[in-house]
């Protein structure tokens, strides 16, 4: 919401004060407040003053005879009223105007008679009956009364938005002769007390009180000499209790507002906003519409023609101020007189607000437009997130208008120049090449140098759908001449109209009249005018020539010059704003006389409206994000301002000071430097400008900010800034994406990376690029994919129904496919790569042309909707015979995909319902397998039935999954207990029983391998002339359950995919071998689809995708990652080497050297390995195994393994810890803990003990441990318990238990603090010597997952914490607060502390070296997580909690508690660096 005082007479000196043009301003501005305001419209403040009354500045023709008539007894006052006004023949009707009074003359005596005269006149008249009581009045009323007359008591519905501040001065009448009792009263010109004036203003406050005695607020102070001296405690009282009503009576307006809009429902206000200013525009340009009537046969003749049939849009051009816009304007008010009475019109005149001013809101505007008019659905919110799926969907609205059969549509397009997409491209990829049957798109451009013309002519190829609008005749002219004048109430004299036409020997251009008329119009009878300029151009600099004269060449020059600098406009209050930063300006309106005030400093508002007031016609509204923007409106101002006051350096000072603003440089209360003339010295003043944050509030970010900022930025040459504050900024990055969408903050980067020299830009516009389509479709799950490799089209499905189509050379969307109201569950490409058809969950199937983004046809599918009944969406297209094939529960059908009627129907038994489903093409075979094993067999062709039999392979088992194989003509069916069968139309066979239920089946492109996935694993099979045999003995393993599976172009590689998220590749032609873990989109990895030899994942509960390359996956990678997938992993001398269980086999542990990106070595154990530590000082790594054992393998050579039994047998070990020291070690079992100590020996440490065992005696299991060298052992069980034993002493002491499961429990180096980690991402750090709780740290967000590892710095001064969501954080130990927080891309499996910061092994087989920096212990007022929306960290404090409870304040306690469990935000953080 736009705030804004409007005092005209605020910074101006009392002469300019009370003159005749400040109060027509004042009025004027009153009736734009009230126009315009949504709350508080009007203040007064009356006090004993009633005010001056001013001469009326024109006097009609018939008062001034009445006047004369009456005055001609007088002949001395004849003469001076005479003197003072000149009749103007040019007004209709004639009208005497007041002349200003020559410079140096002394004027306010003489006019003080002038007034005196004529308010005589005017009293005899009306004691006459000559003149109205109105006319009276207009002698009579002083400036105060006009405006409280105009804005309260000429209408009675206006109290809501006005408020009255009465002063009432006790025993003021006693006092009135006094000196200091006359300064606040009327008094005459002699010094005595204007009993006149008195008493008007007594029936001005009677007035009020009648009328509106509701905005009336009355303040009565008691009488004293310095009454109205500030330092006066009565006064200064007076003041504040009248500025809190203020705000209060303010508040309450604008909340009552609000109310009312909100109660009318403004879900679409926007839209009747936008529609109502291309109307409003309209309706002001056909006022003067003259001529043209031919042409507008002719284009209703071509409308007529065109109604029936396809064809291609229209397109009107022609010069600049030709008229294409009013010619435009006339065929929208007729079209319902062309096309019949029912035609939609829809008009735009383009550039004119912001929503037509690019083609994402101008296509928006128009589709919620058209729907609203047809009775269509409105665009989802969905299709609204993307410009693609805008376009697509108005493409769609185009041909379902034209399907209606009824109404016409018009779509008129004027100026296609001022649409920023249009103006400097290629093509326009949203416009319609061709219209449907009863739809019409007419456009308007300009002929000349700025190629839109050209760019729509390489669109449009037919010429006859060109349309030249060519110059009016000279009579025309004179008529469109003759209609403004009539207009605006003016006439010309003889002298003037030959003047007129002689600077216009060619008449026939409108643009060029108006700015004639626009000069004529202010040309009295008595005045001799400069002759007009005969050129456009030349006019416009003579605009600019006359605005100088009058308002001065600065003031006018940075005015305009700030109007055509900004990127979309500015508003009144933006701009008055901008003029009070601007030193120049206000130095040259402050050069003869000082501000009034010492503490601040202001551009007089009065000198801009006066200038707004002489712009006018060139001055253009428009409304964008709910302000209403100046703007120049012609085309021809705009260069010639840019000419004339934005050469050279001029340019980025405006940019300059406008950048100055948005970012809030000198906003809330920040002083500037300034030097004014008369002064002499520099003040330090406040500007007063509006703040601009970068969020009003959580939801309602600061747009203007936002848009405007960077292009002035970027203009002034503060590239630096440019970079720092907004590029480069999480915060700014985050608004911009949060309010505007993606395409708004690349549209920012594409504007301003071609000039900046900055690969970090760069990598953040890459960065921005590749999370397009996430952010675009966010929210939605992917269910479905699909390759088209002849054109290089990936077809992605998803759980909302929308479908995109992805070129991947050009990495883009090229389509947004709208339609689906389900989630699309199956998509097959055919025809080389050009159709797609897909199948959704609200049971159509849609044909789409993926070239070019058109749904061909709809097919009612009719599947079942019980939910109970499974639903299997299987699609087979047969391209050869035209059929697509589609089984859904209970039903298979085939359907023409030429026509898209019917071939056939097949009803089910909806109690025993079809699993599988495939058409045998060789055999022309229809097979489904049914939930029961019964195999059925149809003819493909008529789907009439061949056969039906039970499985004999397999008994009491349920379908999960098949595989046709058409070389074999058979269906591989995988089964709920594992099993394996071969299906086909003579019978089935038994090929395999695995050890799972068969999760997927997937066959190579040559089906010569067969791959079935099961539990975590996957097993292959090679065909033969059976069907398949095993591939190789052994099967491919995942760390979780296996979930999709995709051969290679060569059969040489197999790509899985499990729920952890990760997918692997493995050589087929080398047994198996592991090539490469892929990290998925952090979610299970459901979907695997290959084309050519790039592989795309995707998951339902993810809205992204990735696509891999494998063309190079033998090629070694420089530095290869290590392959764990375990997070079993150890590293040693520091981070040289890398321990983790094979790939494999389990058996061993993998020594991995990083440098060389290779395998080292192998360790073998005998046994899976549970976990794995490193001491790196007694150069040991001890291996935990299922078995219960624990091996000791010395790192420097591979000689005197060390064997610790378990102490019971086969009891596997859950964890392990060493002390800080290396002197101790603790291993974990499910309920036993075992403690050792390590003592120094040669040629290796001795291992002693078990020195302690003890038993936790709970029922839940041990998940960590940590152990101290005193023997203390801090452990924590599955359910969040937490303990702290005393081996010496046998006894245990609970600590508070977490929520959820306990992932790590470390031990500071000097053994003082214990830091603990759970699922539910909340961190404990305790104090060992009082074994209580000293900090509570918690971190919730909405991708945060829990916690994987901690550990203390070396220091012990900060806690490095590894999250699940791939991020690590940094709490300081001193007092909780989280100091920084930096996703790494990948989930740290540990951390371990080193001198400068941690080292920590990921998850992608890589090992981060980070150096961290705490830079000043001074807190600083950013906060880490501003910029995560949806992060919240807090921090519960023991401390806090003892020192309240010592107060012997439990009652603020138990309330705080009530609040939020005694949680409060930590302070803001310190300034800490992450390198």
């Amino acid at each position: 919401m736009d705030a804004k005082v409007v005092d005209l007479r605020w910074g101006i000196r009392n002469i300019e004060a009370t003159d005749h043009l400040t109060t027509e301003l004042c009025l004027e501005e009153v009736d734009r407040c009230w126009k315009t305001s949504i709350g508080p419209a009007f203040v007064a403040l009356i006090g004993d003053q009633y005010g001056p009354c001013l001469v009326p500045s024109r006097i009609d023709e018939k008062e001034w005879e009445v006047l004369r008539d009456h005055l001609t007894a007088r002949p001395s006052d004849l003469e001076l009223v005479a003197r003072y006004f000149q009749r103007d023949e040019n007004a209709v009707p004639p009208t005497y105007v007041l002349q200003a009074p020559g410079t140096g003359e002394a004027c306010e005596p003489e006019e003080a008679t002038l007034t005196s005269v004529l308010r005589s006149g005017v009293q005899e008249a009306r004691r006459l009956g000559l003149i109205t009581q109105e006319q009276w009045q207009r002698y009579h009323r002083s400036v105060i009364e006009w405006e409280i007359e105009r804005s309260l008591l000429s209408s009675e519905d206006r109290e809501q938005g006005a408020t009255v501040f009465l002063r009432e001065i006790q025993d003021l009448h006693k006092h009135i002769l006094e000196d200091c009792a006359l300064r606040m009263v009327d008094r005459l010109v002699d010094g005595c007390l204007d009993t006149d004036a008195q008493n008007l203003l007594s029936s001005l406050k009677s007035h009020i009180t009648d009328m509106h005695p509701g905005v009336l607020k009355t303040h009565c102070l008691p009488w004293s000499r310095d009454l109205v001296n500030p330092k006066n405690k009565t006064h200064a009282r007076y003041l504040k209790e009248l500025g809190e009503q203020f705000v209060v009576r303010a508040n309450h307006q604008v909340l009552t507002r609000l109310l009312e809009l909100d109660t009318a429902g403004q879900e679409l206000a926007w839209l009747y906003q936008e529609i109502r200013h291309h109307l409003w525009q309209s309706s002001e340009v056909i006022q003067t519409f003259c001529g043209r009537q031919e042409l507008l046969a002719r284009l209703g003749q071509q409308l007529r023609h065109d109604d029936s049939k396809q064809h291609t849009p229209l397109v009107l051009f022609g010069p600049p101020g030709i008229g294409k816009t009013a010619l435009m304007c006339k065929l929208a008010e007729q079209m319902p007189r062309l096309l019949g009475h029912k035609t939609v019109t829809v008009l735009r005149l383009l550039g004119t607000s912001q929503m037509s001013s690019d083609a994402r809101g101008l296509l928006k505007s128009i589709c919620f437009q058209v729907c609203l008019a047809y009775g269509l659905p409105l665009p989802p919110a969905q299709v609204l997130d993307a410009h693609t799926r805008v376009v697509q969907f108005f493409h769609t609205l185009l041909h379902t208008v034209s399907c209606r059969n009824f109404e016409s549509l018009v779509l008129l397009l004027d100026a296609m120049d001022d649409l920023d997409s249009v103006r400097h491209a290629r093509r326009v990829p949203w416009l319609p090449l061709n219209c449907p049957p009863r739809v019409h798109l007419i456009l308007s451009a300009c002929s000349g140098a700025l190629g839109v013309l050209d760019t729509l002519q390489r669109v449009l190829l037919d010429p006859e759908a060109y349309w030249e609008v060519k110059p009016l005749s000279g009579n025309q002219g004179q008529q469109m001449i003759q209609l403004l004048l009539a207009a605006a109430r003016r006439t010309l004299s003889p002298v003037h109209t030959d003047l007129l036409w002689a600077s216009l020997p060619e008449c026939g251009n409108p643009g060029r009249l108006r700015l004639a008329f626009e000069e004529a119009r202010k040309w009295a009878s008595f005045t001799v005018p400069v002759p007009l300029a005969t050129t456009a151009e030349e006019a416009t600099h003579q605009l600019c020539t006359r605005l100088e004269q009058t308002h001065g060449q600065l003031l006018v020059a940075h005015v305009l010059g700030y109007i055509v600098s900004s990127r979309h406009g500015l508003s009144e209050a933006e701009l008055k704003d901008v003029l009070s930063l601007d030193d120049e300006v206000l130095q040259d309106v402050y050069w003869d006389w000082t501000p009034p005030s010492k503490e601040l400093l202001r551009f007089p508002p009065l000198l801009w409206v006066r200038l707004r007031r002489d712009l006018g016609y060139y001055l253009a509204r428009r409304p964008v994000d709910g302000f209403t923007l100046l703007a120049i409106a012609h085309r021809q101002l705009v260069e010639v301002v840019r000419e004339r006051y934005l050469s050279g350096s001029e340019r980025a000072k405006r940019h300059g000071v406008l950048a100055d603003f948005f970012s809030g440089t000198w906003s809330q209360g920040t002083k500037k430097l300034i030097t004014l003339p008369l002064v002499g010295k520099p003040l330090n003043l406040d500007r007063k400008v509006a703040p601009q944050p970068l969020w009003f509030s959580h939801t309602v970010a600061n747009l203007r900010k936002l848009k405007e900022l960077p292009y002035h930025l970027l203009h002034s040459g503060r590239l630096e800034e440019l970079k720092q504050e907004v590029l480069g900024s999480m915060s700014w990055i985050s608004c911009r994406g949060i309010s505007g969408g993606i395409e708004d903050l690349l549209d920012d980067f594409d504007l301003c990376a071609p000039h900046l020299d900055s690969p970090e830009v760069g990598l953040v516009r890459e960065a921005l690029q590749l999370c397009r389509p996430a952010v675009e479709l966010r929210g939605m799950g992917i269910t479905a994919m699909a390759w088209g490799v002849e054109e290089k089209l990936l077809v992605i499905g998803t759980q909302d129904g929308i479908m995109a189509v992805w070129d991947m050379e050009e990495q883009h969307v090229i389509h947004m496919l709208t339609g689906h109201t389900g989630e699309v569950r199956c998509v097959k490409i055919f025809a080389k790569g050009t159709l797609a058809i897909s199948a959704s969950k609200d049971y159509t199937l849609r044909l789409w042309n993926l070239l070019s983004g058109q749904e061909k046809f709809t097919i009612w599918d009719g599947g079942s909707k019980n939910p109970a009944e499974p639903q299997i969406w299987n699609l087979h297209v047969d391209e050869a015979h035209k059929v697509v094939y589609s089984a859904s529960g209970s039903k298979i059908n085939a359907w023409n995909l030429e026509t898209a009627e019917p071939v056939f129907h097949i009803l089910g038994d909806a109690s025993d319902p079809w699993m599988c489903m495939a058409v045998l093409a060789s055999q022309a075979t229809l097979l489904a397998v049914s939930r029961d094993g019964v195999v059925s067999l149809w003819s493909s062709a008529t789907g009439k039935l061949q056969g039906k039999q039970h499985m004999s392979s397999i008994k009491e088992e349920t379908p999960t999954c098949a595989v046709s194989v058409q070389k074999q003509g058979k269906l591989v069916t995988g089964f709920s207990n594992g099993s394996i069968s071969l299906v086909s139309s003579k019978g089935d066979r038994l090929l395999e029983k695995l050890p799972d239920a068969v999760r997927f089946l997937v066959v190579s492109e040559d089906e010569s391998l067969l791959a079935a996935g099961f539990g975590r694993l996957v097993r292959i099979f090679l065909a033969d002339s059976r069907g398949f045999r095993r591939f190789m003995a052994m099967d491919l393993e995942h760390e979780d359950m296996v979930e999709t599976a995709v051969f290679g172009t060569e059969n040489n590689l197999i790509i899985t995919g499990s729920l952890d998220a990760l997918i692997q590749v493995w050589s087929l032609s080398e047994q198996g071998t592991l090539l490469d873990i892929l990290e998925g989109v952090g979610a299970p990895v459901s979907l695997l689809a290959r084309g050519g030899a790039l592989v795309a994942s995707a998951s339902p509960q993810s809205s992204s995708f990735k696509v891999w390359d494998l063309s190079d996956a033998h090629r070694s990678q420089v530095p290869a990652p290590f392959l764990d997938r375990t997070g079993l992993t150890a590293v040693s001398h520091n981070g040289s080497y890398v321990y983790f269980p094979k790939i494999g086999d389990k058996n061993k542990v993998t020594i991995w050297d990083l440098a060389e990106g290779e395998e080292q070595d192998s360790l073998d154990t005998s046994s899976e390995i549970r976990c794995l530590e490193v001491a790196e000082q007694r150069k040991l790594l001890f291996t935990g195994l299922v078995s219960g054992v624990v091996l000791v393998f010395p790192l420097n050579s591979r000689q005197d393994v060390i064997c610790i039994p378990p102490p019971e047998a086969r009891k596997a070990i859950n964890c392990m810890s060493l002390s800080k020291c290396e002197d101790r070690l603790a291993i974990a079992y499910d309920n036993i803990v075992l403690v050792l100590d390590i003592t120094p020996g040669d040629p290796c440490p001795v291992i002693d003990g078990p020195r302690y065992t003890f038993y936790t005696q709970l029922p839940e299991t041990l998940s960590s441990v940590a152990i101290l060298t005193d023997y203390c052992v801090v452990y924590s069980m599955t359910n969040g318990d937490l303990f702290l034993y005393e081996c010496a002493n046998s006894k245990a002491f609970p600590l508070e238990a977490h929520r959820s499961r306990v992932a790590c429990v470390e031990v500071s180096h000097k053994e003082q603090l214990v830091v603990s980690g759970s699922e539910d991402a909340l961190l404990c750090l305790w104090d060992l010597q009082a074994r209580k709780r000293k900090f509570e740290m918690s971190y919730t967000s909405s991708y945060c997952r829990g916690v994987q590892c901690a550990c203390f710095s070396k220091d012990d001064k900060y806690v490095y914490v590894g999250l699940k969501d791939r991020s690590i954080l940094v709490w300081s130990v001193l007092d909780g607060t989280l100091l920084t927080v930096q996703f790494v891309h990948a989930v740290v499996n540990r951390i371990i502390p080193t001198t400068s910061g941690f080292i920590a092994p990921t998850r992608h087989g890589y090992l981060i070296r980070e150096r961290f920096q705490c830079l000043s212990a001074k807190a600083s007022p950013q906060d880490p997580l501003k910029n995560f929306k949806k992060a919240v960290w807090m921090v519960k404090s023991r401390q806090r909690e003892e020192l309240v409870a010592a107060a012997g304040a439990p009652q603020d306690l138990e309330s705080e508690s009530a609040q939020g469990n005694e949680t409060k935000s930590n302070k803001c953080s310190q300034v800490c660096l992450i390198v």
